[in-house]
């Protein structure tokens, strides 16, 4: 009996982790971003971190969906949860050139 219950209990923490979202890290610097465009799951997050010598601003106002992390000093990171599937724009209010394009999957 004892090997059923450790087999149960490994397939359920198996399963317990495929349903947690994954987090994926974007750095800032130079004024760019360290990526152009990324794709990722619904509800996964991203951390926007600032490995820049200057602040950033990081937002983004399409339908998709909106945000605004506010000033980001040099050194800090913020997350954000991606939970409606589509293409997601996220621009620095700051430094108008930076972009990355996010793309939400089911």
């Amino acid at each position: 009996m004892r090997p059923f219950t450790i087999i149960l209990a490994l397939a359920f923490v198996s399963g317990s982790a495929v349903a947690y979202a994954t987090e994926r890290s974007i750095s800032q610097k130079g004024r760019a971003f360290s990526e152009s465009a990324i794709s990722v799951k619904k509800n996964d997050v991203v951390s926007f971190v600032n490995d820049d010598t200057i602040a950033h601003n990081v937002l983004s106002t399409g339908p998709t969906q909106e945000f605004n992390l506010g000033t980001q000093s040099p050194g800090t990171s913020t997350t954000v949860t991606f939970n409606k599937a589509g293409e997601v724009t996220v621009l620095c209010a700051i430094h108008p050139r930076m972009k990355l394009v996010v793309t939400v999957t089911e």
